[in-house]
C-alpha cells in the first residue's frame, strides 16, 4: 500500500523554505536522475572480457595446453593485452563523458525562500515552485499555477502542433515551452512523472544507424556460422593426415580458427571511439552519442541557424526610424514594451538594453509572447492600445508593400523589424485589426570573430553550407558575404512558398533560406537527405528542434535552450562554432583510421577460411601453428592497426564501410591463399620438404601482409605533400618488417622457423 505522502501548497511567490527541501529530500521525493547516461564499470568489463570470440580463444587456448603445447598459447596473452587496453580506454572515456555531462546538465529556476535561485533539475523537489519561460524544457511534471505558454508536446504525443497551458492546466516532463513565461508547481518527481522516467521523455534518442557496427556485425555473424563447422572438419581431416599426431591435429585446428578470428578489431573499434570522445572532451565538446562521430566523418551537408553560429547570438540596437510618430514617443513606446514584456529572446534583451527610459507608463492588459512561427510579438495596454514588434511582412500584411523601397534600404545593412500600433485588442491571440506602422527598429547581429575561419575550413574541406533562418533572408545574405560564403546571393523568402512548390529543387538551388518557420526547417533538412546528402545540423532555439531531430548529427549550443541541448548528439560547452572543424575531423580520422586498420584484421580471417576450406578437401597437414600466426597478428594486424588508428585522417568518407575494407584486404588474402596453395602442390610432390612447407608459408603469408601496410602508407590526395608516401605511415611498415625479420632470424627457435 502506498504512504500517504503530505503535501505542501506554498505561495507561489515564496515557494518552499529550506526545511521543507530538506524534508522532501529525506523523503526521496526528489527529481532524482533515473537515467543511465553511460555504461557503468561493471558493464564495460563485462562487455568487453565476457565475448564471444573471446569465449573461443579461451577453449582454444584450453585445448592447446591440454596436449602441452603451452608456446602456441602465446596468441592468448595478445587477445588479453587487446581486451585490456581497449577496457581501459572506454573506462576512461565514460568517465569523461559523465564528468562533461554533469557541466551540461540542465537548471531550473526555483523560488524558495522568497528568492528566485537556480539548481540542478535533480535538485527540484516535490511542491517546489518554478519558473519556466521559453526555450525551456520541463525536467518534471508541473501544474501552471499563474501565466500562459505555449508548449511543444511531440516528444511524448507525437503530436507536432503546440498547446496552450493556462493556470490549472499540467505541463509534463519532456514537453518545451516554445513561448511565453509561467510559473508552475512540481506535480510529480522521479518515477511518478508522466514520462516514467525524466530520460525518455527529456532525450530523444535516435535509433543507432552505425554502418560500422552493423558492418561488423554481419561480418561476425558470418564467420561465427563458420567456425564451429569449417573447425570441427579441418580436426577431423587433421586426424587422418598420414603422420599427423593428435597434437598435431589440435595444434594446426587451433591454428586455423584462431586465424579465422578478428579478436581484436570490435575492440579496435570501441577503442578508438572512446579516444575521440577524449580528444573531443579536450575542445569543449560533449558526445552524447557515441556512434554520431562516424556521422560526423560522412556528413557533406552542414546546416547552419545564424543565431549563435555565424553570429554570437546576441544583438545591439543601432537605431530607430519613425514613421507615423515622432521620436521622443517612439522611444517611450519601445521603453514601456521593454519593461512589459516576459519575452528573453535576443531581440527583445537588445531593446531593453537600449531603451530605458519611460517618460508616460502604460498599465498591462494582455500579453502574446513572441513566436517562430507568427514571428511577432505584442502587448495590449489600457487606454493606449494594441502595440506589436516584429518581421515587416508578418506585421503589415497588406501594407506591406507600401514599405518595401524603404525597407530594401535598411536591409542591405540591418535586420529591420516594425513597430505597429492598432486601437484594437487582439483578435483570439491574433494580430488586431486596423495595424499602422509606427516606425523601424534597425538591429545589428554580432558576426563571431572565428566565423570566416571555420566556413572557409568547410569549403577546402568539400562540405556544402546552407544557413537556415527566421530572419529576413537578405539581412542573412549580408552576413553570409561578410563570413565568406560563396553563393550569399542565392537566397529565397521561404514565407512566400506556396505548398506546391517542390521543397527538393529549392534546397538544391539555394544557399541561404529566410523566414523560415520551424516545420520548413524540418523540411529542407528531409529535402536534402531525399537528394542524397548527409546532414549535419547546428542550432541553439527551439525553433530548431524539429530540424536537428530529422538530421542525420544535430549539434547544439551550450547556452541554447535546454530541449536543443537535450535531443542533440553533440553539445559545444563553450557555445563556440570554431570547434566545428575539430569536431569533424575527428570524425574523419576515426572513421578513416578504422576502416584501414579493419582491412587489415579481415586480410588473415579471409585466407584463413579459404585455406582452412581448402586443406579439409586436400587432405594434407594445415601449415600454421598457432605461434606462427600471432607473430604475424603482432606486426601485421595488432601494432600497426592501433598505431594508424591515432593517426589524423581528415578524408571525407566515401562509399560503403564494408566494401571499402573488402575492397582493401581481397587482393592481399587472395596473394596469400595462391602462394600457400602453391606451396602445397610443391609440398605434395615432394618438392620441399614438411619443415620447408611451414616455414615458407609463414615467410610468404608475412610478406603478403607487409605488403599491403606498404600499399596503405601511399600518400592521400587531401595531403599537402609532393611524396609518394606518408613518412609516418611508411616509417610503420618499415618498422613492422624489421620486427618480423627478427622474429624469424632470431626467435626462430619459438616460432618454428626451419626447426
Amino acid at each position: 500500500m502506498k504512504q500517504t505522502i503530505e503535501r505542501f501548497n506554498p505561495n507561489i511567490s515564496n515557494g518552499l523554505t529550506n526545511k521543507q527541501v530538506l524534508q522532501r529530500k529525506e523523503e526521496y521525493l526528489f527529481n532524482y536522475d533515473t537515467s543511465v547516461q553511460t555504461k557503468s564499470i561493471k558493464r564495460i568489463l563485462f562487455d568487453n572480457f565476457f565475448t564471444l570470440f573471446n569465449f573461443i580463444n579461451l577453449i582454444l587456448a584450453i585445448a592447446v595446453f591440454s596436449v602441452g603445447s603451452y608456446k602456441n598459447m602465446l596468441f592468448l596473452g595478445v587477445v588479453i593485452i587487446n581486451t585490456a587496453i581497449s577496457t581501459i580506454q572506454e573506462i576512461h572515456s565514460k568517465r569523461v563523458v559523465d564528468k562533461l555531462s554533469l557541466l551540461a546538465v540542465s537548471k531550473a529556476k526555483v523560488i524558495r525562500n522568497s528568492k528566485k535561485e537556480e539548481v540542478s533539475i535533480y535538485d527540484i523537489v516535490l511542491d517546489d515552485i518554478i519558473e519556466f519561460s521559453t526555450g525551456n524544457q520541463i525536467p518534471t511534471d508541473c501544474i501552471v499555477k499563474s501565466g500562459e505558454v505555449l508548449v511543444n508536446e511531440s516528444f511524448i504525443t507525437g503530436e507536432q502542433d503546440s498547446v496552450t497551458k493556462v493556470p490549472g492546466d499540467m505541463i509534463l516532463s519532456g514537453s518545451y515551452i516554445i513561448s511565453g513565461k509561467c510559473i508552475a508547481k512540481v506535480e510529480h518527481v522521479g518515477e511518478d512523472n508522466y514520462t516514467y522516467k525524466i530520460s525518455s521523455g527529456a532525450k530523444y534518442v535516435k535509433k543507432i544507424n552505425s554502418e560500422i557496427i552493423n558492418s561488423l556485425k554481419k561480418i561476425i555473424k558470418y564467420i561465427t556460422f563458420a567456425i564451429i563447422p569449417i573447425g570441427s572438419l579441418l580436426f577431423y581431416t587433421q586426424l587422418n593426415v598420414d603422420g599427423n599426431t593428435f597434437q598435431d591435429a589440435v595444434v594446426k585446428s587451433v591454428a586455423a580458427i584462431i586465424g579465422m578470428i578478428p579478436e581484436g578489431l570490435v575492440l579496435l573499434t570501441s577503442t578508438v571511439l572512446a579516444v575521440s570522445v577524449i580528444r573531443l572532451s579536450k575542445s569543449k565538446v560533449l558526445v552524447q552519442e557515441l556512434y554520431c562521430i562516424e556521422t560526423l566523418a560522412r556528413i557533406d551537408t552542414l546546416c547552419l541557424d545564424k543565431t549563435g553560429t555565424l553570429t554570437e547570438g546576441s544583438m545591439e540596437v543601432k537605431n530607430f526610424i519613425p514613421i507615423n510618430s515622432t521620436k521622443d514617443d517612439m522611444s517611450n513606446i519601445l521603453a514601456n514594451i521593454a519593461k512589459s514584456s516576459e519575452d528573453e529572446n535576443s531581440t527583445i534583451k537588445a531593446i531593453k538594453n537600449y531603451f530605458t527610459n519611460i517618460s508616460n507608463e502604460f498599465i498591462v492588459n494582455t500579453k502574446i509572447p513572441f513566436n517562430s512561427k507568427s514571428k511577432w510579438s505584442g502587448i495590449n495596454y489600457k487606454n493606449v492600445g494594441t502595440y506589436i514588434i516584429g518581421a515587416p511582412e508578418f506585421v503589415l500584411k497588406n501594407n506591406f508593400n507600401n514599405y518595401t523601397d524603404e525597407l530594401k534600404k535598411y536591409n542591405k545593412d540591418y535586420r529591420v523589424l516594425v513597430l505597429a500600433h492598432s486601437n484594437n485588442a487582439f483578435n483570439n491571440k491574433q494580430l488586431p485589426d486596423n495595424i499602422e506602422l509606427i516606425g523601424f527598429i534597425l538591429i545589428l547581429d554580432k558576426i563571431r570573430k572565428e566565423a570566416s575561419d571555420t566556413i572557409k575550413y568547410f569549403k577546402k574541406q568539400g562540405v556544402d553550407i546552407k544557413i537556415i533562418s527566421g530572419d529576413n533572408p537578405i539581412t542573412v545574405s549580408k552576413i553570409a558575404k561578410q563570413v565568406g560564403i560563396q553563393d550569399y546571393k542565392k537566397y529565397i523568402d521561404m514565407s512566400t512558398l506556396k505548398e506546391d512548390d517542390d521543397i527538393s529543387n529549392i534546397v538544391t538551388n539555394y544557399t541561404i533560406f529566410g523566414r523560415v518557420s520551424p516545420v520548413q526547417k524540418k523540411l529542407l533538412v528531409e529535402a536534402l537527405q531525399k537528394n542524397g546528402k548527409t546532414v549535419a545540423m547546428t542550432g541553439d532555439g527551439v525553433n530548431d528542434v524539429l530540424a536537428l531531430k530529422a538530421s542525420d548529427c544535430s549539434i547544439a549550443m551550450a547556452n541554447g535552450s535546454d530541449a536543443t541541448k537535450n535531443i542533440s548528439q553533440l553539445v559545444l560547452l563553450d557555445s563556440n562554432f570554431a570547434s566545428m572543424p575539430k569536431v569533424v575531423a575527428e570524425g574523419r580520422r576515426t572513421i578513416n583510421n578504422i576502416g584501414r586498420s579493419a582491412s587489415l584484421f579481415l586480410v588473415k580471417t579471409i585466407y584463413s577460411i579459404f585455406l582452412a576450406v581448402l586443406f579439409i578437401f586436400v587432405g594434407e597437414s594445415y601449415p600454421f601453428m598457432p605461434i606462427q600466426l600471432t607473430l604475424i597478428s603482432v606486426v601485421t594486424i595488432g601494432i600497426p592497426s592501433f598505431m594508424l588508428a591515432l593517426e589524423p585522417n581528415k578524408e571525407r568518407v566515401k562509399g560503403k564501410f564494408f566494401k571499402n575494407i573488402i575492397s582493401k584486404s581481397l587482393p592481399t588474402a587472395s596473394m596469400v591463399i595462391i602462394a600457400i596453395a602453391i606451396l602445397t602442390i610443391l609440398n605434395k610432390f615432394n618438392i620441399i620438404t614438411d619443415s620447408y612447407f611451414s616455414s615458407l608459408s609463414i615467410i610468404i603469408t608475412g610478406i603478403c601482409a607487409l605488403t599491403l601496410l606498404f600499399v596503405l602508407s601511399k600518400s592521400r590526395k587531401s595531403e599537402n605533400t609532393k611524396l609518394p608516401f606518408s613518412i609516418y605511415r611508411l616509417s610503420i611498415a618499415i618498422s613492422m618488417s624489421i620486427l618480423f625479420f627478427i622474429g624469424l632470424t632470431h626467435f626462430n627457435w619459438l616460432f618454428n622457423v626451419f626447426q
